[in-house]
């Protein structure tokens, strides 16, 4: 899909700003509830796919808390709460049942294509980490999302689940961990292949790469006027449409600043950028087949957990492990340096200043992180593969994540981890913003686009959506034989039998 352009219009329905899993996701389910509306999307690169949803940029681990540990704190009374791990859980089995119903519908061919079944652990050492993950467990197990999860103690048990990790590790050490079949690992980039793929066959559907979105605004009609540029000739033109979604990664923010809205007020950016180590060595990869995630460092954000990842990236496996957290400006991988200065405005300015001032333990840390040697990443990379060998492993640069920081009337502002939609009163524009677990919930964090800016064409949609996503408008937690029958059908659509 390089520097596509298709039917050159003036006017349309929808824009789609990024061509990323968000648009792709979005656009889908806009094409499949109302088919007869023109969309086009617009993606500055020469392919869709290139940034957060590249899958060299993220874990692909399709977050469903089954293994990361900061989805489940630890109340003052010793108490585990697991109700973040449960939403964020739910999210993901409404992203599975929508594939599943993209699968059963033709749209999508072949389920491996983008999505690998691969256990979930959690890996913890110490005493005190060993007693937080078994009363994590003892929260987690006989709920209906978590079915099926063990966890152990032992030694010979733990070889059995992740050998790569116990081999040549120190006789005596207190670990633990837990383990369960139902992971998965996700292709988030192919995945958005499969689905504009299947878009751009559909009338009245126009894929722009290699076009830059240079401003929006609100026309005298009360339309959205959307400049772009086509880069490969320089020339720009404008486009009238009566919504607009920006999915554009990190440049949503600046996207969404353009737009005026006073929704957008107060609204900052954080950056942050990733790298991982990558193995070379493919006894090593074969020696290693799950999703192994750690404790965070005190003053960490949470999409810095440690982990030891088999990603299956175009039928090939590969092992990671990381990330080990960054600073840049840019608010992209591709992006400019001027992004984060830019971005400062009279109305965000007071937000930005207070999370500064308020967030020193996290900048000591990215501080850190910036600093380390090759040893220093090594030595933490030890701490899950022991006989971890140097030549063996090779640094790769990963995505930019860009955090919300918000105005607060008590605070100044506030670093908020996640992705939230921010839109405007009248719902016809609309940004996602924010990080992990992102692409893992693409499907009901754009159901909440749609309850947001289209709660006039909501209830026509109705049945449409409880074909799409069977459990919609309700709770699987809330009914453990439907949750179980829905894991059942999904787990056979995405062929995901372990």
């Amino acid at each position: 899909m390089s520097a596509a352009t298709t039917e050159v219009r003036s006017s349309t329905d929808v824009v789609l700003i990024g061509g990323g899993v968000m648009s792709a996701t979005l656009g889908t389910f806009l094409n499949t509830l109302q088919p007869d509306w023109t969309i086009d999307m617009f993606e500055r690169l020469d392919d869709v796919a290139q940034e957060s949803s590249n899958a060299w940029n993220n874990a692909g681990t399709g977050h469903s808390a089954l293994c990361e540990l900061n989805y489940t704190t630890e109340n003052k009374d010793g108490s585990i709460d697991i109700s973040k791990a449960v939403n964020v859980n739910e999210q993901f089995q409404v992203s599975r049942q929508f594939w599943s119903f993209l699968v059963k519908s033709g749209e999508i061919p072949n389920p491996r294509d983008f999505i690998t079944p691969v256990p979930h652990m959690s890996f913890v050492w110490g005493n005190a980490n060993v007693d937080f993950l078994r009363r994590r467990y003892e929260a987690l197990k006989d709920h209906p999302l978590f079915a099926g999860m063990r966890y152990s103690e032992d030694p010979e048990q733990l070889k059995q689940w992740m050998p790569l990790v116990m081999r040549d590790r120190i006789p005596g050490q207190k670990l633990a961990a837990t383990w369960i079949p139902s992971g998965s690992d996700v292709n988030f980039g192919a995945l958005t292949h499969i689905l504009f793929g299947s878009l751009k066959k559909k009338p009245g559907i126009a894929l722009h790469t290699g076009h830059e979105v240079e401003d929006i605004r609100r026309g005298p009609d009360g339309r959205w006027e959307i400049k772009v540029k086509t880069l490969s000739t320089g020339q720009s033109r404008t486009i009238s449409t009566r919504f607009v979604f920006i999915g554009a990664g990190g440049a949503a923010l600046p996207l969404l600043q353009k737009t005026g809205i006073p929704e957008s007020h107060g609204v900052g950016g954080f950056p942050v950028s990733g790298q991982f180590l990558r193995c070379k060595n493919p006894d090593v990869i074969a020696a290693h087949r799950a999703k192994v995630y750690g404790k965070a460092s005190v003053g960490a954000p949470p999409m810095s957990v440690p982990h030891l990842d088999t990603r299956v990236i175009n039928g090939q496996a590969s092992l990671l492990f990381g990330p080990y957290a960054g600073f840049s400006t840019r608010f992209l991988k591709k992006g400019s340096l001027f992004d984060l200065p830019l971005s400062i405005r009279g109305n965000n300015i007071g937000a930005i200043m207070a999370v500064a001032r308020s967030n020193w333990a996290l900048t000591k840390y990215l501080i850190q992180q910036v600093m380390q040697s090759n040893a220093d990443r090594m030595r933490a990379l030890r701490d899950f593969v022991p006989d971890a060998r140097d030549e063996d492993w090779e640094l790769i640069v990963a995505g930019q994540r860009v955090q919300v920081i918000k105005a607060d009337p008590k605070k100044g502002g506030v670093l908020q981890f996640g992705t939230e939609v921010i839109s405007s009163a009248d719902g016809s524009v609309a940004a996602l913003l924010g990080a992990s677990p992102g692409a893992s919930t693409a499907a009901p964090i754009m159901l909440t686009v749609l309850k947001k800016c289209f709660p006039q064409q909501l209830p026509g949609w109705e049945a449409k959506l409880k074909e799409m996503v069977p459990s919609y408008g309700t709770k699987l937690a809330d009914n453990p034989a439907f949750c179980a029958k829905i894991h059942e059908e999904t787990t056979a659509a995405l062929q995901l039998e372990s």
